[in-house]
């Protein structure tokens, strides 16, 4: 009943034919191109840039691995940035494993002022001039193998992507659109009220479904929430997004909208079938991973609250949960034709010292705000009330800057992981997040969604699929630094307080 459903609903949708031709225009769409990878599993984390956690990797012998920071004579990291009053900030480790809250940040204008026209030293500016309050130091600092043992071991024994980076200069939700759909339809920020859009090809599990290759988006939000909001239908859901665009300046409900997003596949509206079919709970990924029975292509969410890795939150405890996933596909026995993806939607702020290339965009339509957009005189209207007014002048600084999208964002740390990878391997190809649906489209001969989709490389130089597997025993890994995750849900009534996306 529930595939019948959902393929009624892509078919109401009338997509738009996706751009361009597939990897094999003498094949019919869907056919496996590539046999021995049966399951890929991204599993993408929150806000760290590559220089902030893999900036001090090292290889064998301590030689360094990879593009890292910068170092100066005595071999230390060396960066500075100099804010507008000339005050010097340089790099330096951090002490703790804990965050600061709201500090720093990935806005939509905050990374351009980082990326500085290409000098990329405008991360100590951007908190100096957009975060009340905030350190500009922050996003100065970076972690070291010391404090991400897992990470750092993860790394130096998988094939290392040194130039991915995530698909525009923002923040997490057009970042996350860009991997499920190769654009992010205009979305420049985190707004809720502002998802009511669908691309005019459709997402990558549009494809996916339609041509009956299996897919899960595992997450760790009560099911229960999760089918009631779409019990509302397709059209109570985005009655329920306007009012949240209405009600902006309400606290509950913008808290209650971004709760409605709480996983990848919903950054574009997800219908109750497609909810049913196709959103399993973690403690369902661990069980199934164990089982040998991951679908076809997988994407797990951390808990986006609690070990995204987002700030203010302990990096460990996301490092624990990141291990988790890691070892539970590698000890699985569907590990003999599995590539993993590990992965983090955007840089969170945090400096980087390679500068993000141009990219081709992805399709005609310019990064856009709901309420920036409203007519003259309705915005002169609310303005008139002073904490609107206030309101409306920070959402104006977050999302200012140039519309377009056609340059990648920060690099981001990413390595490859299944048996076929390459050892001691560091792959300095230029990849962003639609990498992983070339990839996709690549082993299913699919067509792409978009123009950056299309122009985009898949991550396919890390593996040899030739010879025999490197990796048929999976390599034993550092523990993480952290504590040792524990799958679990939520209580309801605690998630329906705190469940969001960032």
């Amino acid at each position: 009943m529930w595939e019948r459903l959902e393929k009624r609903q892509i078919q109401r949708r009338a997509l738009r034919a996706p751009f361009g031709t597939r990897p094999r225009p003498d094949l019919p769409s869907g056919t496996d191109l590539i046999p021995k990878i049966k399951h890929i599993v991204v599993l993408m984390q929150e806000n760290h840039s590559y220089d902030n956690y893999l900036g001090t990797l090292t290889g064998p012998g301590l030689s360094r691995r990879g593009d890292g920071l910068p170092l100066g004579p005595d071999g230390a990291p060396s960066a500075v940035n100099v804010l507008p009053n000339g005050q010097r900030v340089p790099l330096h480790h951090f002490t703790a494993t804990t965050q600061s809250p709201g500090d720093p940040t990935q806005a939509w204008n905050a990374s351009h002022v980082q990326y500085a026209g290409g000098a990329n030293d405008g991360f100590a500016t951007s908190v100096y001039a957009q975060v009340p309050g905030g350190d500009p130091a922050v996003p100065m600092g970076y972690w070291t193998e010391e404090d991400l043992p897992f990470y750092h071991g993860l790394a130096r024994t998988f094939p290392l992507a040194d130039r991915w980076f995530c698909s525009c200069l923002g923040p997490t939700f057009p970042n996350r659109r860009f991997l499920i759909a190769g654009t992010a339809h205009g979305l420049i920020d985190d707004l809720p009220w502002d998802m009511v859009d669908y691309p005019a090809a459709g997402t990558i599990f549009d494809a996916l479904s339609s041509h009956d290759i299996s897919w899960v988006n595992y997450h760790n939000v009560h099911p229960v929430t999760v089918i009631m909001r779409r019990l509302l239908g397709t059209g109570g859901l985005l009655a329920l997004r306007r009012l949240a665009q209405v009600g902006h300046w309400l606290p509950g409900v913008v808290n209650a909208a971004r709760g409605n997003k709480s996983f990848t596949a919903d950054l574009y509206p997800l219908g109750l079938a497609r909810a049913a079919r196709h959103l399993r709970s973690t403690q369902a990924f661990f069980a199934d991973a164990a089982a040998g029975t991951l679908p076809a292509v997988s994407i797990v969410d951390p808990d986006f609250g609690l070990y995204s890795e987002e700030n203010p939150q302990d990096i460990t405890e996301g490092e624990a949960f990141s291990a988790a996933v890691v070892n539970a596909v590698m000890h699985g026995p569907g590990w003999a034709d599995t590539l993993l993806i590990w992965t983090y939607d955007e840089h969170g702020g945090y400096y980087d010292h390679v500068p993000p290339p141009a990219a081709v965009p992805p399709d005609d339509v310019e990064g856009r705000n709901w309420q920036l957009g409203l007519q003259s005189w309705l915005r002169a209207a609310a303005s008139a009330i002073p904490w609107v007014r206030v309101q409306l002048a920070r959402l104006a600084n977050a999302d200012d800057g140039p519309p377009a999208f056609d340059r990648l964002g920060f690099r981001v740390p990413t390595v490859i992981v299944s048996p076929y990878a390459r050892p001691d391997f560091v792959d300095s190809t230029v990849y962003d997040h639609t990498s992983v649906l070339r990839l996709i489209e690549e082993k299913w001969n699919l067509p792409p969604l978009t123009r950056r989709d299309a122009a985009a490389v898949a991550p396919l130089a890390a593996v040899d699929l030739e010879g025999e597997p490197a990796f048929a025993t999976p390599p034993v890994l550092p523990a993480a630094g952290g504590a040792t995750f524990q799958p679990r849900t939520r209580p309801l009534t605690r998630l329906l307080a705190r469940a969001r996306v960032r």
